[in-house]
């Protein structure tokens, strides 16, 4: 079997790879030693006409099409994911800098997503609704809305692709992709996958370019029915007063700032790989990203060091070399980054490990894993999303402290929870206000159908398991009076 492969310079509209239209390029960098990867097309708003133009044309027939029958070709797409997950493992890795074990991770979960929503797609259903006498009847049918558009980062993009396209497909809808500029590469093989596959031309469909000059006029078109956007806090209000001029619904996944609250009675052995793994993979470049460390008080010096410990044997390398941590994604990313690690001596944290660029023999952009104690609740890198390998430690005594401390953020997307009392571990997950919790463990590992939910300035989504197909789809209700004949 030969590597998958797509062409350079290219995006896919109409079933076709064809170049932007004003022929203009992007390159794509190696995170790992800023060299050039590939050029891809960049795409404007003359291409996102084109391209939502190609998925109007193509969704009469799609949405009539038999779920199952959709669900097959889906299907046929998880399939031939399998069958190139190590392909796609390395397109995501060297696009984005993880180790190849963290992109073949993402490829794996791209691939279980579109199974799942291969096999829901015939499972759609509406309901009836009971009615005041038996002349009468009710019911609802869930339909799709049309065109959809998705907007993605760099962070995990064969995996939010595939969140993001497959439940779309599965009810009905064509989408109009636009992938990051920084890495769209794991995007563009996935859609080849799925033409491969036998989507017809126009389902799927692929901008790349700029955020600015693609993604802007994707989400601000005139002829999208629904937009899905995953990113940062920033860039979500902007999208919404976009969509609020067409009266369109979005759907945002945006930053966080999670904690991993651990409690004197925590099994430490398991609590702290967890923790340096929550903020070390994908060097922290994840929204639920474990960031904030809070601690008892009578266990704060021993976790304190013994995170600072596991984050000092973290191994810094290349995509190639596979170890446990990658660079930033982009210069832009690490100068932000680098930033924040300013800004936090400057404010009087505490450093214990890290705080500055790794020094490795590449020439990539690494940044080494940080844990800052001492900080005040007001400080910058407490309060906003750094989006890198940073951690906060802060202290707390008692379980309401420990609440009022998990809710004092802006953001609602995660929180996980260390302690081998069940009663307080359902206190906690109860009033903590946050889309998702975990209970002895980072995030959702060993669940199928996990929502993705999220509160606050998070966003707001159910996407994930079943609840994402209600997502793409609009109900319409429907009431019969039932003729005497």
């Amino acid at each position: 079997m030969s590597a998958l492969d797509i062409p350079a310079a290219r995006q896919l509209i109409d079933g076709a790879w064809v170049p932007a239209l004003d022929q203009r390029e992007l390159p794509v960098l190696d995170p790992a030693n800023g060299k050039a990867i590939r050029p891809v097309a960049r795409g404007g708003q003359a291409d996102v006409d084109a391209a939502v133009a190609a998925a109007r044309r193509a969704f009469p027939a799609w949405a009539a099409t038999s779920p199952t029958e959709r669900g097959a070709l889906l299907g046929r797409w998880a399939e031939l994911i399998m069958e190139r997950v190590e392909d796609l493992a390395r397109f995501e890795a060297r696009d984005v800098g993880k180790p190849l074990s963290g992109g073949r991770m993402n490829a794996f979960i791209a691939q279980g997503i579109v199974a799942y929503f291969a096999g829901a797609a015939d499972k759609l259903t509406g309901v009836t609704l009971p009615t005041r006498s038996p002349g009468y009847l009710g019911l609802t049918i869930p339909e799709p809305y049309g065109v959809c558009a998705v907007a993605l980062p760099w962070n995990v993009p064969t995996l939010l692709t595939a969140a993001n396209v497959a439940p779309a497909l599965a009810a009905g809808n064509t989408v109009v992709l636009k992938p990051s500029e920084v890495a769209p590469l794991g995007p563009l093989a996935l859609a080849e996958l799925a033409r491969e596959a036998g989507l017809p031309p126009g389902v799927f469909n692929v901008v790349t370019g700029l955020g600015a000059e693609a993604g802007v006029a994707l989400t601000s078109h005139r002829d999208i029915d629904h937009i899905s956007f995953v990113g940062s806090t920033a860039t979500g209000r902007a999208i919404m007063r976009a969509a609020a001029e067409n009266l369109v619904p979005v759907k945002l996944e945006l930053g966080g700032k999670s904690p991993n609250v651990v409690f004197a009675d925590a099994d430490l052995d398991a609590a702290i790989p967890a923790i340096v793994g929550s903020i070390t993979e994908n060097a922290g470049q994840n929204c639920y990203a474990g960031s904030r460390l809070l601690v008892e008080e009578s266990i704060r010096d021993e976790v304190t060091e013994r995170v600072a410990e596991g984050m000092r044997a973290v191994r810094l390398g290349t995509w190639d070399q596979d170890l446990d941590m990658g660079p930033l994604a982009s210069p832009e990313q690490r100068e932000r980054v680098l930033g924040y690690l300013e800004s936090a001596s400057a404010d009087g944290a505490r450093l214990v490990t890290g705080g500055a660029e790794a020094e490795v023999p590449d020439e990539g952009w690494f940044v080494a894993p940080t844990v800052f104690d001492r900080v005040d609740p007001g400080m910058r890198i407490v309060r906003e999303e750094v989006f890198g390998p940073v951690l906060t430690v802060q202290g707390f005594s008692g379980t309401d402290r420990a609440i009022e401390m998990m809710n004092d953020t802006d953001f609602g997307l995660l929180a996980c929870i260390w302690t081998d009392d069940v009663s307080r571990a359902l206190r906690v997950a109860k009033e903590v206000r946050s889309g998702q919790v975990a209970v002895n463990q980072f995030h959702d590992a060993g669940v199928i159908g996990f929502p993705f939910n999220m509160q606050k300035d998070s966003g707001f989504s159910s996407g994930g398991g079943y609840a994402a197909l209600r997502e793409y789809t609009q109900e319409k209700a429907v009431a019969v009076r039932l003729l005497d004949r």
